[in-house]
C-alpha cells in the first residue's frame, strides 16, 4: 500500500512530534512543513521536504492526502476550513477551536463538504485508555459513583517567558485540563454540570495556576479533579505515562486516575482492578488484579488512524462535533470559577 502523504502546519513542539512520527513510520510520508519561522525551514531541510512560509501554498499544492494543524489555537479554524475547501482530511490539535461557535462552524463545514476532521486528543488512542474504556463499558465496575483525578505538576519559570501564558486562556485549564475533560467524556459519559474554584495565589499572574473542579455526570456519578501547574508533584498523566520523551521516567509507578464503581474500582495508568471475590463490605478482604494491556505510542496510533480516515477506511475517533463538546465543558470550568456558580451544560 502506498504511503499516505501528510503535511504538517506549525513547527512547535507538537508539530515536531508529528513530523518525527511521520518520518519514522512505514505507512505515511511527510509532504511538507508550513510555518514562517526559520526553525521550521531548518526542520524541513533536515527531513528533506518542502518548506512553506504560507500554509496556503502547502494546501493548494495537491500533495497532501491529510494535514495536521498544530498552530496557535486562533489559527485552527481558518486553516482547517481552507483544508476542507481543498478536500484534504484534517487533524486539528486540541482545543479544536477557541470558541464553541467556531467549533460548531468547523463541524458544519466538515459535514457539508464530506471532508473528515479528526481532533488531536491523542490520549484516546493510548492502549491503556482503550483497555480502561472496554472494562468500564463491559460493566465490570458496576455503576460508576465517583472518580478522582490528580493533575499536579510544575511548569518551570522559563515557561512563562511567553506573555500569553501569563494571561487568561494560557493557564492549565485550557492547556492541560482539557485532556482530562475529554477523558471523562470518553470513559465515563457526558457531563451534566460543572462546579469549579480557581486560584492564582502562587504566581500572581492573571491566569490561574490551581483549580479544583467537580463534575456531575449525566449518569449520576461525580468526578473531582485537582489541578495545579505550580507544585512539585508527579501525579499527572504526562509524568506517569510518559507519552512524550520530554518527560523523565519516574522512580516508581504513579496512579493519577481512580475510578470507583459499585462492583469494582480501577486505577490508571497502572490498570489495577480492585474487587471482592467473596463476601463484600469494608470488613472483607479485597483483591487487586493487574490488567494486561498492549503497549503502544498514542501519537503513532493516532497517525495510523489519521491515514485510515484519509483513505475513508475509518470514521474519526473524535470528530469536530465531539471535540467541540469537550471544549464546551472545559470553557464551563472557567465560567464556573469566575462566577462561583454551577454551570449546567446542554446535555445535563
Amino acid at each position: 500500500m502506498a504511503k499516505t502523504a501528510i503535511g504538517v502546519i506549525g513547527a512547535g513542539v507538537i508539530g515536531r512530534t508529528h513530523c518525527d512520527r511521520i518520518v519514522s513510520s512505514d505507512f505515511a510520508s511527510l509532504a511538507g512543513i508550513a510555518d514562517p519561522s526559520p526553525e521550521a525551514a531548518e526542520l524541513a531541510r533536515r527531513h528533506g521536504v518542502p518548506h512553506f512560509a504560507d500554509y496556503r501554498h502547502l494546501l493548494d499544492g495537491g500533495v497532501c492526502a491529510a494535514v495536521i494543524v498544530a498552530t496557535p489555537n486562533d489559527l485552527h479554524l481558518p486553516i482547517a476550513l481552507n483544508a476542507i475547501a481543498n478536500g484534504i482530511t484534517v487533524l486539528v490539535e486540541k482545543p479544536v477551536t477557541t470558541t464553541v461557535a467556531e467549533g460548531e462552524a468547523l463541524a458544519k463545514a466538515s459535514a457539508q463538504a464530506d471532508v473528515p476532521v479528526l481532533v488531536g486528543h491523542h490520549r484516546r488512542h493510548n492502549p491503556i485508555i482503550r483497555r480502561a474504556r472496554d472494562v468500564i463499558r463491559s460493566g465490570a465496575l458496576g455503576r460508576i459513583t465517583s472518580a478522582t483525578i490528580l493533575y499536579t505538576f510544575l511548569k518551570p519559570c522559563a515557561y512563562f517567558d511567553l506573555a500569553w501564558r501569563r494571561r487568561p486562556g494560557g493557564g492549565p485549564v485550557l492547556i492541560n485540563l482539557i485532556h482530562e475533560i475529554d477523558l471523562v467524556r470518553h470513559l465515563l459519559g457526558e457531563i451534566a454540570s460543572v462546579h469549579a474554584i480557581g486560584s492564582n495565589a502562587v504566581r500572581g499572574f492573571e491566569v490561574e495556576d490551581t483549580a479544583a473542579v467537580v463534575l456531575r455526570l449525566v449518569a449520576g456519578g461525580l468526578v473531582t479533579i485537582s489541578l495545579s501547574d505550580a507544585v512539585a508533584a508527579p501525579w499527572s498523566w504526562d509524568l506517569a505515562v510518559q507519552e512524550s520523551a520530554l518527560y523523565p521516567p519516574q522512580p516508581t509507578a504513579v496512579n493519577t486516575h481512580f475510578i470507583s464503581g459499585t462492583v469494582a474500582s480501577l486505577t490508571l495508568p497502572t490498570l489495577e482492578l480492585w474487587s471482592y471475590k467473596g463476601a463484600v463490605g469494608w470488613f472483607e478482604p479485597m483483591t487487586r488484579e493487574k490488567l494486561a494491556v498492549d503497549t503502544g505510542d498514542p501519537y503513532s496510533i493516532q497517525l495510523h488512524h489519521l491515514c485510515a480516515v484519509a483513505r475513508r477506511e475509518a470514521a474519526p475517533l473524535i470528530t469536530a462535533t465531539d471535540g467541540t463538546e469537550t471544549l464546551r465543558a472545559t470553557l464551563a470550568v472557567l465560567d464556573a470559577a469566575r462566577s462561583g456558580a454551577s454551570v449546567t451544560l446542554n446535555n445535563g
